[in-house]
């Protein structure tokens, strides 16, 4: 028997114990970011299951079940991507969590999608590849495939390294790759291109001008105001009525196309007289809710939330009415051609197509929605509620002077823009104080050019990602697009 002190069982235990404990945490830490892609896998599967449960089990259906996978596919990334323009704003502000956020966002999109998406969609997104020119309803449901697979690829990378870019535009991008490889550079509309390139321009620089725009009123008619309280009282409501009546313009322009088709005219003339009736309601609550408050820019911050909540909430119902139906379109081609034999330019969209969507997009937010919303919101440049308000009713105004001058524009680029336009007009404006003040001061106590210059407002290198990721996308999509075109004729035909 060994002399050798023996020691306790329960310290060996104790040992034990630990070591499983330390397993356990590092099995833990290990996992956690593989939790949120494992729920986005279940729902891409039941996608499958269940449009084969819908359609049946039949060999002619394995392609309309395989692009019910891709199209939730799709729908996951425009929730983790395309919503953020909506939420980012109110989140970074503050006035909303990023839990609130992300359940009302979720609520309005699938509100959107599910009551007020269109019933019709282009099958050739926007009229950019001639349906004639496709040889076959078979190359052309691998055209639609080689559009979704590819334009939720694009997407998803653009997610992962932070930039948030159009899905429309990834969408076009992807169609039209997909028809040149079937077709030919013939069979595209190339002034039609030319203007959705346009649009790459047109829509940040205009959302951004309009959003600074606001800033600078409010800037010059409430926060630089002696008097900060009454001030509000006067024009908050006004504000207001702005934005409901753009919002209700917008709404009846783009959310009401599957009850009835309103023209620009009648829609400026509800947004007017639903404008005008908020402002009447608005004005007695903004001044009951400002009795007590201090002088003081904080007092603003509040009274501007409640209407930056509401207007984010527009914003997602709106987007889920107008752009979810442009994501599942090649999808609703795939399926409208395999029942039917036929190549039509526009097609319905069936009711299960847009629950794929609406509730792909509810999970892709849920799931992956965080990382772009506190992007947009925090990271480009800082937003209060004052001017995050400005964001979201650039975002809706936009939009409308878009349609007036028949432009094509990115709800996605709107609101970027709309972002980076305000955190640019904070630079000039601080720049153009400081230039002021330096004026009347001594020369040894005068903040030097330098010391300026490093004082920016604006991530750059946040500005020179998203910028590049705007500009490549339709030109990325195409090429990933044609690629998968031909490799999935190569296996299949």
């Amino acid at each position: 028997m060994s002399d050798a002190p023996q020691r306790p069982q329960w310290k060996t235990l104790d040992r034990d114990l630990n070591r499983i404990s330390q397993l356990e945490l590092a099995t833990s830490y290990v996992s956690r970011p593989l939790v949120a892609p494992g729920i986005a896998l279940v729902f891409i599967a039941l996608a499958g299951v269940g449009a084969a449960v819908f359609l049946g089990s039949a060999p002619s259906n394995f392609v309309v079940i395989a692009a019910a996978a891709f199209g939730a596919y799709m729908a996951l990334n425009i929730g983790a991507n395309d919503v953020a323009n909506n939420m980012g704003p109110a989140v970074g502000s503050n006035a909303l969590t990023m839990g609130g956020a992300i359940v009302i966002a979720a609520l309005a999109e699938s509100a959107g999608a599910l009551l007020a998406g269109g019933d019709v969609v282009s099958t050739i997104s926007k009229g950019i590849i001639d349906p004639a020119g496709v040889a076959s309803s078979e190359v052309f449901i691998w055209a639609m495939m080689a559009a979704l697979i590819s334009s939720a690829l694009w997407v998803n990378l653009a997610t992962w390294i932070g930039a948030p870019v159009s899905t429309t535009h990834s969408v076009v991008g992807g169609v039209m790759g997909a028809g040149i490889a079937a077709a030919g550079f013939g069979a595209v509309n190339w002034p039609t291109m030319s203007k959705i390139a346009a649009s790459w321009v047109i829509s940040p620089v205009l959302g951004g001008l309009i959003a600074a725009g606001f800033l600078a009123f409010i800037k010059a008619k409430i926060i630089y105001q002696d008097d900060k309280i009454a001030a509000a009282r006067r024009w908050v409501p006004v504000l207001v009525g702005i934005m409901a009546g753009a919002f209700a313009s917008y709404l009846a322009l783009k959310g009401l196309k599957r009850i009835i088709k309103i023209d620009l005219e009648i829609a400026l003339l509800i947004g007017a007289a639903v404008g005008g009736l908020s402002y009447v309601v608005t004005a007695p609550l903004i001044k009951r809710q400002s009795e007590g408050m201090e002088n003081r820019n904080k007092s603003l911050k509040v009274l501007f939330s409640i209407p930056l909540v509401i207007s984010a909430a527009l914003l997602s119902f709106a987007h889920g009415a107008n752009d979810v139906a442009n994501a599942v379109g090649p999808l609703a081609a795939i399926v409208h051609t395999t029942e039917f034999g036929d190549i039509a330019s526009k097609v319905a969209i069936p009711t299960w197509v847009m629950v794929i969507g609406a509730f792909g997009i509810s999970f892709g937010l849920f799931l992956f929605g965080p990382k772009l919303i506190r992007m947009v919101g925090s990271q480009i440049t800082k937003l209060n509620p004052m001017r995050a308000y400005c964001v979201s009713l650039s975002a809706a105004i936009t939009v409308i002077v878009a349609s007036w001058l028949g432009l094509p524009v990115s709800s996605t680029h709107i609101a970027v823009g709309a972002v980076f336009g305000v955190g640019f007009f904070r630079e000039w404006h601080m720049e153009r104080r400081l230039k002021r003040s330096s004026a009347t001061r001594p020369e040894t106590k005068r903040i030097a050019p330098e010391e300026r210059r490093r004082r920016k407002l604006v991530r750059r290198s946040h500005f020179m990602t998203i910028a590049a990721a705007w500009v490549i996308t339709v030109p990325a999509a195409a090429l990933l697009s044609g690629c998968v075109f031909l490799a999935l004729t190569a296996i299949t035909m």
